[in-house]
């Protein structure tokens, strides 16, 4: 059986490059560089006839024109910003994009995890649990007799007008921002490279430094991975130039917090509330530092077993055979999902 020469660029690891490759049709002889200088993307393409790439690497004019053989150029996510359009369309080469289903879930995880910390859905759900009635006698309730907040409740929050700051602006950065939108929210984001201007209108968001991020965020949402410098980096520092009353999210890389200066920011007050789905040790150990002021049933504390992506197959493949449905479509001479150009 013939093959067709494929180029796979990824920033992923090895777990996650070994499960794209298990998922691919036969058909592909895939050959994968992880984070490749324009160069050697450019020094690869050459008789290639499909372009994968996973949510971002610059696609400009030089490498289109490389690729001209390519049959189809497919972006694995939404991130098309870095991708040379026009030139593509002048080569004739269809350019897709793909949603990512577990990227889009940690994004809905997320508005879960603020909304939550934000309604202290623990709490009331434990006042509704002990029948305590406060003081109050129960009545039956009519139209126009109920006992609104009979518990006294004070400083519940809400996401609508609250600033957003999102560290590690990637493709589960993007699904947030976009979710968030409904919620009127200033969107601040940091990461290495800003993203054009018309990026940033697109999503409505705008880039800070992380210290201005930090300072002025109601919600700060981590997402970054975990990599030799990211490691244990969320420390004491971290956590003490976070705005007063600020509400931490977390589910990006598992080890890149400091578990015992996030409990201890939790114990003195300076957080109005975290939530994490990641951490140091996995499965979690029982001398993790945040499950001592979690065991509080009234804690604003929501820590979950890193499954904000979901459930997924047992086999992981599974869950990747849709990322080359664009490729099966191309062999088999059909029409293109999520077409760009």
């Amino acid at each position: 059986m013939a093959k067709h020469p494929t180029l796979f660029i990824t920033h992923r690891g090895l777990f996650h490059q070994q499960a794209a490759l298990e998922a691919a049709p036969a058909e592909l002889d895939i050959t994968v560089l992880r984070t490749p200088s324009l160069p050697e993307v450019i020094a690869a393409l050459p008789g290639k006839e499909f372009l994968i790439t996973e949510r971002s690497g610059v696609i400009n004019a030089d490498v289109i024109r490389a690729g001209a053989q390519l049959r189809l150029i497919q972006r694995w996510g939404s991130q098309t910003h870095d991708i040379d359009l026009d030139a593509a369309q002048a080569t004739g080469i269809p350019v897709c994009y793909l949603p990512i289903q577990t990227c889009i879930m940690v994004a809905e995880h997320m508005l879960m995890q603020m909304l939550g910390l934000a309604k202290r859905s623990r709490e009331m759900t434990q006042i509704v649990l002990s029948a305590d009635p406060f003081g109050h006698t129960p009545t039956r309730c009519t139209e126009d007799t109920f006992d609104y907040n009979w518990s006294g409740r004070t400083d519940l929050r809400g996401l609508w007008g609250a600033t957003v700051g999102i560290l590690g602006m990637g493709e589960i950065g993007f699904e947030l921002a976009r979710r968030l939108r409904p919620f009127g929210c200033t969107v601040l984001y940091n990461k290495r490279n800003p993203l054009p201007p018309s990026t940033e209108r697109e999503l409505g968001v705008r880039y800070a430094a992380q210290d201005a991020l930090l300072a002025a965020s109601d919600f700060v949402c981590v997402l970054l991975p975990l990599l030799p410098e990211t490691e244990q980096s969320l420390n004491a520092g971290f956590f003490a130039r976070l705005k007063p009353g600020a509400c931490f999210v977390s589910a990006g890389g598992s080890g890149i917090i400091d578990e015992t200066a996030l409990a201890e920011a939790l114990k003195a007050g300076r957080l109005y509330g975290a939530a994490v789905d990641n951490f140091t040790f996995e499965p979690i150990r029982s001398d993790c530092p945040l499950l001592d002021p979690a065991r509080d049933p009234y804690a604003n504390i929501l820590l979950t077993p890193h499954t904000a992506a979901g459930t997924v197959p047992v086999e992981q493949q599974d869950l990747r055979a849709d990322d080359y449905q664009n490729v099966r479509r191309v062999l088999a001479g059909e029409e293109l999902a999520y077409r760009l150009v």
